[in-house]
């Protein structure tokens, strides 16, 4: 280790060291937020970690509390009760709500350090609008775009007609991940934006729909963790948001992910950070927005160069169990780093193996499925670390509880190597209806070749 950074390691941990024994709140009930789970479990500063609602693989590192992450009045509450010195949020709803408003404008939470952005900041991924302007007003490279309302359905879809096709259309706010549409013709558009913008497909959330050129490429996810002044550069991620094999049909929350990505080379992780993430931190400054927590930059590598579809306020998931396990370095300590502003003196360490997570869903997803289906296998994985995502004890009994119910993260010397293994943990586990794709990665296979 050389001396500065021997020097800013011991910084970091004296900077850390004032609490030792802490006990931390997470807020969600996701594979994001069990891998978050699993990773404070190890920190040397935690003594009792919590998650809410958390699932059937949170209880076996923390204690789950049975708590809406969106009822902020029982969190605080239970922050009180239970001296609780930092919370974790995971979804991005509490953010876009105000959690982090309530808790700064609080006297009796005010001191708690909590990770994630206020709600003006959270509007990044909370309004596309927002977003959009925010880009082209600091010239942060993405698609040109307009905005439109209910009162004008008739100028957006002339507006669909100056573009070719495919005709890229969302909902402005929060869908749940389905308020994206991507049509090929031109009436079936001009009919999906009527349906957005007068019948209310979307609800709220499509109240302004932002019509986008499309770009042609390939698609990564880069994530950083900032206090507002400094940033650290998280591992980045591909994940695979399609329900079926070759990248077909509907749009998922995720059904695997994959780190590192091979087309993100040196080079093009650089032109990332002085197009992408610096001109953003700028931004954010320009605009006084206090922003501190996880910024994931939804890009698209075009050419050579590196384009913005979207920012989430949180960690991707299940990106998040793919790059939480690459990380070596305490986790705890730095958040602590976030919530003190001393980020920049803590040095964040990488595993050079790559990672990769298969999702295993529920028969129907990402439509009408079925819960309470009897899990077995989990016990026999060896190889492969478990996520749980859509999970709850019954009895003895693990059950399924939602569309996304698991996800088999593993190790290897290359991303096909810690695949094998996660596929290998995927026939393993058994229940009534499981499905997982069993293609991930195939579309990078010609990265490797190239080199």
């Amino acid at each position: 280790m050389l001396v500065n950074e021997f020097f800013r390691a011991v910084t970091c941990h004296l900077l850390c060291k004032n609490n030792l024994s802490m006990h931390v709140l997470i807020l969600g009930s996701g594979g994001r937020e069990h891998a978050f789970a699993w990773k404070i479990a190890q920190s040397s500063l935690i003594q009792n970690l919590y998650v809410a609602p958390g699932n059937a693989g949170t209880e076996q590192v923390a204690s789950n509390i049975s708590i809406d992450p969106n009822d902020f009045k029982a969190v605080k509450k239970f922050v009180l009760d239970n001296q609780i010195d930092m919370v974790v949020v995971g979804p991005e709803d509490p953010l876009v709500n105000g959690i982090v408003d309530f808790f700064k404008s609080d006297k009796q939470l005010n001191k708690v350090g909590i990770i994630g952005p206020n709600a003006q900041a959270a509007q990044l991924e909370g309004s596309k609008d927002f977003a959009k302007q925010f880009m082209f007003r600091h010239g942060i490279p993405t698609a040109k775009y307009q905005s439109f309302q209910a009162n004008q359905l008739k100028e957006g879809q002339a507006y669909l007609e100056t573009l070719k096709a495919p005709y890229v259309l969302k909902a402005s706010g929060l869908a749940a991940g389905k308020g994206v549409v991507i049509l090929e013709d031109l009436n079936k558009a001009k009919k999906e934006l009527k349906a957005m913008l007068s019948d209310n497909k979307f609800g709220e959330a499509g109240s302004t729909v932002v019509i986008e050129e499309f770009l042609k490429g390939v698609e990564c996810s880069v994530f950083i963790l900032t206090d507002g002044n400094n940033y650290k550069i998280l591992p980045e991620a591909k994940d695979y948001k399609r329900i079926g094999e070759g990248d077909t049909g509907l749009n998922t929350g995720g059904m695997g992910a994959v780190s590192p990505v091979p087309f993100c080379t040196p080079e093009f992780m650089d032109k990332i950070e002085t197009q992408v993430i610096i001109p953003t931190m700028k931004g954010l400054k320009a605009d006084q927005i206090d922003y501190q927590g996880f910024i994931f930059f939804g890009l698209i590598k075009v050419g050579n160069e590196p384009y913005v579809i979207e920012y989430n306020c949180r960690m991707g998931d299940p990106e998040t169990e793919v790059v939480i396990p690459r990380i070596k370095s305490d986790l705890l300590h730095l958040f602590e780093g976030v919530t003190t502003k001393t980020l920049g003196e803590c040095d964040i360490n990488i595993d050079s193996r790559s990672a990769a997570t298969v999702m295993m869903v529920s028969e129907g997803y990402p439509e009408n499925y079925e819960k309470g289906k009897e899990m077995s296998g989990l016990i026999d994985v060896r190889e492969s670390l478990l996520f749980h995502a859509g999970t709850k004890k019954s009895g003895q009994k693990t059950i399924t509880n939602g569309g996304r119910v698991i996800a088999a993260t593993s190790f290897g010397s290359n991303i096909f190597d810690a695949l094998d293994y996660s596929y290998e943990a995927a026939e393993t586990i058994q229940y009534k209806g499981k499905y997982f794709r069993t293609d991930l990665g195939e579309d990078l296979k010609k990265f490797f070749k190239e080199k």
